[in-house]
């Protein structure tokens, strides 16, 4: 009997926009994956007056990204709770969280599979924001075209409503942090061959069987 495939471990890079959730949910179901949305976990916090979401408030409404000193710890938590592999969205967005989820890694015998980079133009992730709307129950994020009856969700059918961080000023601004923070973790992965990029302007169907086929090519 052929010996089980060791669990995959992915993060998704991509700038606000560019379909990470949405592409991360189906990917970690695909493969039987663990999946954290970072942006979902911290809209979440906010939404329960929780410690974290009070600190993460005022960033996040200017359009910035959780300090590393932050973000490494939730990420640490979350990781060592999982018994496999896992899609990770929304981290590393820094070079020191990279390098912080290298150690993590190592200190285990454990390593990363593939850092996927979504590509997406900015004119086109204007035009998505837009019309982007999202569920607070089961954190769903799709077009509102995507609705059922008027504005209830696909997935578990409540209220779904835009993003209070999707208007044009606080896009801009975290596109702009995106570029700056997060161009140095691309070039990180490039550097030690584990970057794989993907066009994520096709429909999400395309996208979706792309990202198959690429992370399973890193699976043999």
């Amino acid at each position: 009997m052929a010996a089980a495939a060791p669990p995959l471990r992915v993060v998704l890079l991509g700038p606000p926009a560019s379909g990470k959730g949405t592409q991360g949910r189906r990917l970690a179901h695909s493969f039987g994956l663990g999946y954290l949305g970072t942006g979902a976990l911290l809209r979440e916090e906010i939404e329960q007056g929780t410690l974290l979401g009070q600190q993460a408030q005022p960033i996040l409404a200017r359009g910035g990204y959780l300090p590393d000193e932050l973000m490494c710890p939730i990420i640490a938590d979350w990781l060592s709770r999982q018994s496999g592999g896992w899609v990770l969205d929304g981290f590393p967005r820094s070079l020191p969280q990279a390098e912080f989820l290298d150690h993590w890694l190592a200190s285990r015998n454990l390593k990363l599979d593939a850092a996927v980079l979504l590509e997406v133009p900015l004119p086109e992730l204007l035009a998505r924001i837009a019309d982007r709307v999202e569920c607070p129950d089961c954190r769903w994020t799709g077009q509102r075209a995507q609705l059922k009856d008027g504005n209830r969700c696909p997935v578990c059918g409540h209220a779904a409503h835009s993003r209070a961080d999707d208007d044009v000023e606080s896009f801009l601004s975290r596109h702009a942090e995106f570029e700056s923070n997060v161009q140095p973790v691309i070039d990180h992965y490039h550097h030690s061959g584990l970057l794989v990029t993907c066009d994520a302007t096709a429909p999400q169907e395309d996208v979706a069987s792309h990202l198959l086929q690429l992370i399973s090519s890193r699976a043999v």
